[in-house]
């Protein structure tokens, strides 16, 4: 077997976890090149009880090496009964062989196990960071005419103190509890164009998860999603919007505040006014092409819930003073 990770950290194979990472801190608060110095022995040294723990304090890997170091000590068993049962000529010829006899730990190893230790251990290359994706909600008005909006995102950053290694000092990094990144709060201004579809797609280069050893940082996409509204339709470059006003309010006459995309604005409901009526509102619709449209106001008499004892004693009065019949043109003469 070309490694005995087990020998390495001095301990027996059927320690428990705690036991593991107790020997390992040992070793590595001895061995850390600030105490034992930066030789090339040192530091392989170092580099090889890193190696060792990373193996044995990750269950699947344990299991994995475990299984290997029995599949090595039954196939060199069995290449030493073969050799005792050779004839010396034989035995001549292929002493050597037999016992250059090794099982590579690397090479039973799954890619994957393989390049997640190389990487953390050895492998200083830049990488690219990580893209973020979040999406936006706006309004059919704010997709037509173009808005702001502020997004407060969390951005992965690598670990100041310990560069993404996970460990300073010879222990866990405290800055990180062992991570080898953290991550921060940071509020970006959105600036969405006019006139986007639903589902576009926004890129804020450089503004994604923070890159490794020098790479690139990732990129920032933010899906736009367009909300439907029951009150707003649109007729080209003009709004039409569906107003409720109570009874009394139309016969009287009011003044309702109306929100256009210019702010909020009082609209004068004259007395009289019949129950589906239009007010138009002049350059307060979409903006386009140095056009601007009008919102149209559809006015609809709607009579209040709940009303009130008092309330209704009037519309009682109202009934029995009525003088008129608004009826009369419906009927058959």
């Amino acid at each position: 077997m070309s490694k005995d990770y087990y020998k390495i950290l001095g301990i027996a194979e059927f320690e428990t976890a705690e036991n593991i990472k107790l020997a390992y801190r040992k070793l590595a608060r001895k061995l850390h090149p600030d105490v034992a110095g930066s030789s090339r022995e040192a530091l392989a040294r170092f580099k090889e009880i890193n190696e060792a723990y990373e193996i044995l304090s990750n269950k699947v890997k344990k299991e994995e090496y475990d299984r290997a170091r029995r599949f090595y000590s039954y196939a060199k068993n069995n290449s030493d009964q073969s050799y005792k049962q050779t004839e010396k000529k034989q035995e001549e010829n292929k002493t050597k062989k037999n016992n250059s006899f090794s099982f590579n730990w690397e090479e039973f190893l799954s890619k994957k196990h393989r390049n997640e230790s190389f990487q953390r251990q050895e492998n200083l290359a830049p990488q690219k960071g990580s893209d973020i994706n979040t999406d936006i909600e706006i309004t059919v008005f704010e997709a037509l005419c173009g808005t702001c909006k502020t997004v407060n995102m969390l951005q992965k950053s690598v670990c100041p103190v310990c560069n993404g290694r996970k460990f300073a000092n010879g222990t866990i990094c405290k800055h990180c509890q062992g991570k080898g990144e953290f991550t921060e709060h940071k509020k970006f201004n959105i600036k969405i164009p006019a006139e986007i579809k639903d589902g576009s797609k926004i890129r804020l280069a450089g503004e994604g998860n923070k890159g490794l050893n020098g790479g690139k940082n990732g990129d920032l996409y933010i899906t736009i999603h367009v909300k439907e509204t029951q009150n707003y339709k649109t007729d080209g470059l003009n709004i039409i919007k569906t107003v409720p006003i109570t009874p009394f309010e139309a016969v009287l006459g009011a003044k309702i505040k109306i929100s256009t995309l210019n702010g909020i604005i009082n609209l004068n409901i004259l007395p009289n006014t019949q129950n589906g009526q239009k007010f138009r509102l002049s350059n307060c619709g979409i903006v386009q092409n140095d056009k601007i449209g009008d919102m149209i106001i559809t006015v609809e008499i709607k009579i209040p819930k709940n009303l009130t004892k008092e309330e209704l004693e009037l519309y009682k009065k109202l009934g029995e003073i009525s003088s008129s019949n608004i009826r009369d043109d419906i009927y058959d003469k």
